[in-house]
């Protein structure tokens, strides 16, 4: 671990714990299923959400491990391992791919160390997803990740918390920096289309809810979020909604509005 962290405070919501209250976890107190409670209201699909939510994540990282050939990864904003994680879907593929992890909650931090007794491929890391500079110097990430060939960045439903004044666009531009060529960077962030239509509609209101009770949470245009790949080659389908990126087989069920409240995408740094 890279540094102390409070003692976990069960009066107030953590992005993690309540992720993890989406995806039906067990991790989370009373005050984090208050939040859900509080979206369900305006957005009974937000489980369902979720769970879509995870499972892009796990389709992204199979095509990275799988198709793209890359054997090491860094999760940034990671969460709690309430479903099924990157590492073990990375492993299952390559049973020799590296994978660090980083988050600063410190429920997540408590799982971090379980996670660092079940193989000696799988790394995590107390760090700020904000302060690209130091998480890099960090030495578990030096260490366990070669940074002289290609390495996976994932941003899983991470960028979304990082408010304006912490200038999102330097902090993926400082990320894509930092990546040797051949590297992959995986994006999903929530989205506001903002056309009048009762979908941007869903997303001001939804943003409204998660800052008056989180205090972290922007919906951002696309044009905002195709920002943050800036300087990549974007793999087909490009950026799109999360249903849309190599979904496992035919949809057999029309998306929800909130569904196409999340746009995703992984580029390729040449």
């Amino acid at each position: 671990m890279s540094r102390n962290l409070p003692d976990i405070d069960p009066t107030v919501p953590s992005i993690a714990r309540v992720y993890d209250a989406f995806l039906g976890g067990k991790d989370h107190y009373e005050v984090d299923r208050q939040v859900l409670t509080e979206i369900l209201k305006i957005a009974p699909e937000a489980p369902r959400i979720g769970r879509e939510c995870r499972a892009w994540l796990i389709r992204v990282v199979r095509f990275l491990a799988a198709s793209a050939g890359i054997d090491q990864f860094l999760d940034v904003g990671s969460g709690l391992p309430t479903a099924e994680n990157t590492h073990q879907a990375v492993q299952r593929i390559n049973a020799e791919a590296q994978v660090v992890y980083v988050d600063n909650d410190p429920m997540v931090a408590a799982h971090g160390r379980a996670l660092l007794e079940e193989n000696d491929r799988t790394h995590f890391v107390v760090g700020d997803l904000r302060h690209p500079a130091e998480l890099l110097k960090d030495p578990v990430v030096s260490r366990y990740l070669d940074w002289t060939r290609p390495i996976g960045l994932i941003q899983s439903n991470t960028v979304h918390h990082v408010a304006d004044e912490y200038q999102p666009n330097q902090v993926m531009a400082a990320y894509i920096d930092s990546l040797p060529s051949g590297s992959y960077v995986a994006i999903s962030h929530l989205h506001n289309p903002d056309d009048g239509s009762d979908r941007a509609e869903l997303a001001k209101e939804s943003e409204a809810k998660y800052m008056a009770m989180m205090g972290s949470c922007h919906f951002r245009t696309r044009e905002r979020i195709a920002s943050y790949f800036t300087g990549l080659e974007m793999v087909e389908p490009g950026l799109t909604y999360l249903f849309e990126w190599w979904p496992d087989g035919p949809r057999m069920t029309e998306p929800a509005t909130g569904e196409y409240l999340l746009l995703g995408g992984v580029g390729r740094k040449p």
